[in-house]
């Protein structure tokens, strides 16, 4: 089961609202919605987890590209939108129409063995490695520095909101 809340940067503070990721098929689609909750283009954090298993962060900064950082690649990689994310990552773009609906989005992906080898996809033949991907210092300049989001353990999305100054905002919405 999956948790998606986005942080939108006020001149206040942080709005935070849940978001349902149904409609939600590529970075792009995840940045729109992003910016749609975004105040005066101001940053918005999306922010996702799977049952502990894995969290990432999504920032959108106005019309700039989404950075993103997944705290683990290979575990993501089994979940429709963690795969959607660490494909981002890897430059796996190439996916076509049928390989996006033979996705199941649902978050139903349980039961699903662990491999204790990197992970590979058959048909691009791309490693995804074991451990933390992407941009680990998307959240310095709000006091999340790399060591402490590379840190991260159990309730990361909570410890990111309380770093944050927001995580009474984020428990309403959960």
């Amino acid at each position: 089961m999956y948790f998606a809340a986005l942080l939108a940067r006020t001149e206040d503070g942080w709005e935070a609202s849940d978001t349902e990721l149904d409609n939600v098929e590529t970075l792009a689609d995840l940045a729109d919605l992003a910016r749609e909750a975004a105040v005066e283009d101001d940053t918005v954090v999306a922010l996702i987890e799977q049952e502990d298993a894995w969290f990432g962060v999504v920032r959108v900064d106005g019309e700039d590209d989404p950075r993103v950082f997944l705290s683990n690649a290979a575990v993501a990689a089994r979940s429709s939108y963690g795969a959607m994310l660490t494909d981002e990552l890897l430059g796996r773009d190439d996916l076509d129409a049928d390989d996006l609906d033979a996705l199941d989005l649902d978050g139903t992906e349980d039961g699903e063995p662990d491999r204790d080898e990197d992970e590979t996809d058959g048909s691009a033949g791309i490693s995804v490695p074991h451990g933390p991907l992407g941009d680990a210092r998307l959240l310095e300049d709000f006091g999340v520095g790399e060591k402490d989001l590379l840190a991260l353990e159990g309730d990361a999305v909570g410890e990111i909101a309380e770093a944050l100054g927001c995580s009474d905002l984020l428990e309403a919405v959960r």
